[in-house]
């Protein structure tokens, strides 16, 4: 993913992005590089600039907790990118690694698979689609895998149309790939996907060098489904108890509005298609997706 560190490569962009007047300090004649010098962020941030420049070159992995709050305030960085550089300068032993998806529990299962008018699904680290019931499946119809939301908004052809504002989602979708990087960079399936997804989609790689950090938490969208046309939904995302690697994904209708008529004709549709009680969970790395095509991977409930 990178030849540097995962702390250097974070500074070295966040520094990148700054120009001199952002933070004010005067800008003469032309720069040979983008953004600020180091000099100028080890300036800010009150500390010398051979220690700034060991930071970036990872040649310092533990600062202190003051160093690292200079360095947030001398970048700017919001709240989520702050936390985000706090533990990316945890050493290796003190970071909670994530060794594999473990299964979405059977309660969960059960509770999704009986909200009837409300798709809901379970993801993954790296956006793979761990488990999803019947709405949320009929939702995703237009793709050729409700496999991974990554791969579904950069690669296959549908994202394009399914996601009105695609780059407001595309943003958000790489910069949330970038917080779960952030909580364990040596999780081998993050770095898959990005390096498959870096390969196959120039947008994708130029997102993800930005280092932009957002968790998923509560905001609005608009979808649009070939066959219901316009959704305009409310989504909410909650960490899984007992799964901290896993986020349950809920996506509401205003009641009695146009979006929740939509459901209902999508509910319609999955139960005449006999997929109503499709909830699957996603199981073996042979069977990545999970689903009704996995044969005995697939558990209704």
């Amino acid at each position: 993913m990178s030849n540097g560190t995962p702390l250097g490569d974070f500074l070295r962009a966040r520094r990148e992005a700054l120009k001199p007047h952002d933070v004010g300090l005067p800008e003469h004649g032309r720069r040979r590089v983008p953004g600020l010098r180091r000099e100028e962020v080890a300036l800010l941030a009150g500390v010398s600039s051979d220690y700034y420049i060991r930071l970036e070159q990872g040649r310092e992995n533990s600062p202190s907790p003051q160093v690292v709050d200079a360095v947030a305030h001398a970048l700017k960085l919001d709240a989520e990118s702050t936390d985000h550089l706090n533990r990316l300068c945890l050493a290796a032993s003190q970071r909670l690694h994530n060794r594999g998806e473990a299964d979405v529990s059977a309660q969960l299962l059960q509770l999704m698979d009986g909200w009837d008018h409300t798709p809901a699904f379970v993801v993954g680290p790296a956006l793979d689609i761990m488990a999803g019931n019947s709405l949320a499946t009929a939702l995703h119809s237009g793709f050729e895998k409700f496999d991974n939301l990554a791969r579904m908004m950069f690669v296959d052809p549908a994202g394009r149309s399914f996601y009105q504002e695609w780059e407001r989602a595309a943003h958000s979708c790489v910069a949330e790939i970038r917080a779960a990087y952030g909580h364990d960079p040596e999780f081998a399936r993050i770095a898959e996907v990005v390096a498959e997804l870096s390969a196959r989609s120039e947008e994708f790689a130029a997102l993800w060098q930005l280092h932009d950090v957002k968790g998923k938490s509560q905001e609005g969208k608009h979808l649009k489904h070939p066959q219901v046309g316009d959704l305009r939904i409310k989504f909410a995302a909650f960490t899984v108890n007992g799964a901290p690697h896993q986020q349950l994904v809920v996506y509401q209708a205003e009641p009695a509005g146009p979006t929740a008529t939509a459901f209902e004709t999508l509910r319609a549709m999955a139960t005449r298609q006999g997929t109503e009680r499709s909830l699957w969970p996603r199981s073996s790395p042979s069977c990545p997706r999970g689903g009704p095509d996995c044969g005995d991977a697939s558990e209704g409930t």
